[in-house]
């Protein structure tokens, strides 16, 4: 049988006099959003170490002054914090039970806190394997994209047991808001809802700008208008201009909105539930990818309209 995450017994009280965690933290992945996330933790003065399996992303946190671990294991030596931001489900195993990675390393007490996207079953496992070992897992994935991991205002919506977040409770603040939303794996499944409803609001922005242009509406005056009602979205006001002046360049990956969807879908489907706006969106995406802009900005399912309505939503 599925294993639901029960987010409705949970409030977002924490055990009172939980004590943080004390000692070095170990952050682990230094992407486009991990990268800043580990330099906002490092200005705010807590004991460090950062590692990536990329040397070039490594070498680029050496130039930011972040304290680079070679190695995964030097990196979580003596860690009472270990942070992953990773691509996707299997490279969080990897760091959690790999030769060199959590189990074999870490000792009793230490906190992962997985800040990927991952699969939310994925997430269960991986906090049960570690509870035997007397270890906690906090899944707490994050929304805001690029420019929240830069200004340390990420949404960060942390699954796990509540003392353990109460104590690298500290450490997420300097990267965001976290708020309390279940047990173990909770996390994961806010972020999928999360995800679904992002991507039906891009999509909804693309069909609104397909339409306006079909009639010669100037889509600076569509996006004008629409801000002003109840159409208003995050969307509208920070990745409608990109769709309009035609820049396709990454904040969040087509590939990992793909991946998202994936999630979300797979997670519907083991509960037996249609997700149909989801799954139509993962086609739209899926068609982006077929056209090789895996590389390009979830926005950039502007072009994927413009190609299948025949219609020019980029202005010069």
């Amino acid at each position: 049988m599925t294993k639901t995450p029960d987010t409705t017994t949970h409030h977002s009280a924490l055990v009172p006099g939980s004590t943080p965690a004390r000692g070095p933290v170990a952050f682990v992945g230094l992407g486009v959003m991990g990268l800043p996330m580990a330099r906002n933790l490092a200005a705010a003065g807590i004991d460090l170490r950062v590692h990536d399996a990329s040397p070039q992303a490594c070498d680029r946190a050496r130039i930011h002054g972040l304290k680079v671990s070679g190695a995964l294991a030097q990196a979580l030596e003596g860690a009472s914090t270990v942070i992953t931001m990773l691509p996707d489900t299997p490279h969080v195993r990897q760091v959690v039970r790999g030769p060199d990675g959590v189990l074999a390393r870490c000792t009793q007490g230490t906190v992962v806190v997985d800040m990927s996207t991952i699969s939310p079953l994925a997430t269960q496992e991986l906090a049960a394997e570690l509870a035997d070992r007397q270890l906690a897992l906090v899944d707490a994935p994050v929304s805001g994209g690029v420019r929240a991991a830069v200004s340390g205002t990420l949404s960060i919506m942390a699954g796990g047991a509540p003392d353990a977040l109460a104590r690298v409770r500290p450490v997420l603040e300097t990267m965001g808001s976290a708020t309390y939303v279940g047990p173990a794996g909770s996390g994961q499944v806010v972020k999928a809802c999360n995800q679904v409803a992002v991507a039906l609001t891009i999509q909804a922005a693309c069909e609104a700008f397909t339409l306006g242009s079909r009639f010669g509406v100037q889509p600076q005056v569509l996006r004008e208008a629409l801000l002003g009602g109840a159409a208003s979205s995050w969307v509208l006001e920070h990745l409608a201009p990109q769709m309009i002046d035609g820049d396709d360049s990454a904040g969040f990956r087509i590939a990992l909105q793909v991946k998202d969807l994936r999630i979300a879908v797979d997670a519907a489907a083991g509960q037996g539930m249609p997700l149909p706006g989801a799954s139509g969106a993962l086609q739209l995406y899926l068609e982006a990818m077929a056209h090789g802009q895996q590389a390009d900005g979830n926005q950039a399912l502007a072009r994927v309209y413009e190609r299948i309505a025949d219609v020019r939503i980029a202005t010069p």
